[in-house]
């Protein structure tokens, strides 16, 4: 029965998307808008309700001669089987089209639009815009463009963004990226967070944005994502700059649920049901609302040749391949922290956070890239960031619940005498004793969730990139 229900979600997370191809001309004889704008006197509609393409419009992972462009239309009530005409050129007044065609909605996927346009021009701005014939809604015109070949450009600018929690705070970081002169926004996930309103990130000071979640409840259903992705989506800041620059996105965890990995996570519960069942769920609304150029809806990571400069690697550290997080409230005993028992576990070379076939694809990826920087997209931190042992422990029994006033006292007891240490380090104090020396010197990684809890496959990766240009 076990191995029965896998190959049932396998069979889902293949689930192909109704994605519409258009191939670009470079020019049309014909425009849609004598499609639109021909009245059928047998067939006086008048919509009813509300309607229109009110999450905007947007496009993803752009190569140099294709791109998909997105957006969703919410029929009138009395509108069945909406028709959609996409329009794109490489003017904003539309003159001299490049496509045009009639492009389906994927109703069994939230009534979004995917369609990937080929053909292109590299290095290339094109605008696009979608009408539905019935109610003659016009969607903004968006803007997107093309990657540039090696020798068209001699610079790329990126802009990197992640972790936006809706009812944290406002987007103003959004806003600020499109002010800018980034050609491509890359996001590393957590484009959307999971918790129910007044979870994780509010306070009385966010309270007064009215930016509470909705669905009202913490996100487990298809409907619960969907829900959720369309309120962010009509955020005015993150829709504008999704309509003026094209996106590559990579899930985190917060599109699923905190602290995901393969086959279980910390923010899942057993009342919430079968978390693979969670998991493809999120799956599958993360490419409904963020497509993505792939075979297999499970299998994110993918890479970009931009102007032979950049080999942009989009890794998935989340799902694909990733071992449940060690804990260090596992490895203390009466006796203490049993630092063998967590060095063998912390050091395990099967250990690992890709994956066998995604670390495979890295490997030969950077092995056979030409380019002049190779740069990874990785959801959770790369570096080393490691902290005094003696404040660890004290850092784990706070966040296990455990703060109280004489540990927090002792918390900031410590933290003044390790800071006095290294500074009197920093400035060549010839009297720190080998014991003060040990003190600060004898470390643990802060944040198992990231790279620090992998050390060993972080090696192999480094490994593998040996005499390129690495960029993480």
């Amino acid at each position: 029965m076990k191995d029965n229900k896998k190959e049932i979600l396998k069979k889902l997370s293949r689930r192909k998307f109704l994605r519409n191809t258009v191939m670009a001309t470079a020019g049309l004889a014909i425009a849609p808008s004598a499609i639109i704008s021909c009245k059928d006197e047998n067939d006086p509609f008048v919509p009813d309700g509300e309607y229109g393409f009110f999450e905007g419009v947007a496009s993803f992972d752009p190569e140099t001669d294709r791109v998909i462009l997105w957006s969703r239309y919410t029929p009138a009530s009395n509108e069945k089987h909406p028709k959609i005409v996409l329009e794109v050129s490489k003017e904003e007044n539309f003159n001299n089209l490049v496509a045009a065609q009639e492009v389906s909605i994927d109703s069994s996927s939230d009534n979004t639009l995917f369609v990937d346009l080929k053909n292109l021009e590299s290095n290339t701005t094109y605008y696009y815009r979608f009408t539905s014939v019935k109610t003659r809604k016009v969607s903004h015109t968006g803007i997107t463009k093309t990657l540039p070949k090696s020798g068209e450009s001699n610079q790329v600018s990126l802009a990197v963004v992640s972790c936006a929690n809706f009812q944290a705070g406002l987007f103003n970081t959004y806003g600020a990226v499109n002010n800018s002169e980034a050609d491509i926004v890359i996001h590393l996930g957590d484009y959307i967070y999971e918790y129910g309103q007044g979870g994780y990130g509010t306070s009385e000071l966010t309270s007064v944005l009215g930016r509470q979640h909705s669905p009202e409840g913490e996100i487990v259903s298809i409907d619960d994502y969907r829900q959720r992705y369309r309120q962010y989506r009509r955020d005015p800041q993150l829709q504008e700059l999704h309509r003026t620059r094209p996106f590559i996105c990579v899930w985190d965890d917060h599109e699923i649920t905190n602290d995901a990995y393969v086959d279980g996570a910390e923010n899942h519960q057993p009342d919430e049901g079968d978390y693979q069942t969670r998991k493809l769920n999120a799956i599958q609304v993360w490419h409904e609302y963020l497509p993505a150029r792939v075979n297999d809806n499970a299998k994110i990571y993918r890479n970009f040749n931009i102007a032979g400069i950049i080999n942009l690697i989009m890794l998935d550290t989340r799902i694909a391949g990733r071992e449940k997080q060690l804990d260090y409230s596992n490895y203390f005993t009466s006796k203490g922290f049993d630092q063998n028992a967590f060095a063998a576990d912390w050091l395990n070379p099967e250990r690992t956070l890709l994956g066998p076939e995604q670390l495979n694809w890295l490997s030969g990826t950077l092995a056979s890239s030409n380019t002049k920087w190779q740069v990874l997209g990785s959801q959770v931190l790369m570096g080393k960031y490691y902290i005094p042992a003696e404040l660890l422990t004290i850092t784990a029994q706070i966040a296990s619940g455990g703060a109280t006033q004489e540990t927090l006292q002792l918390y900031n007891k410590t933290v003044t005498e390790l800071v006095t240490i290294k500074s009197r380090l920093a400035q060549g104090d010839p009297t720190v004793s080998t014991e003060e020396k040990a003190r600060v010197e004898t470390v643990l990684p802060y944040n198992l969730d990231a790279w620090d809890g992998y050390p060993v496959e972080r090696e192999k990766v480094y490994a593998a990139a040996n005499g390129k240009n690495l960029y993480h």
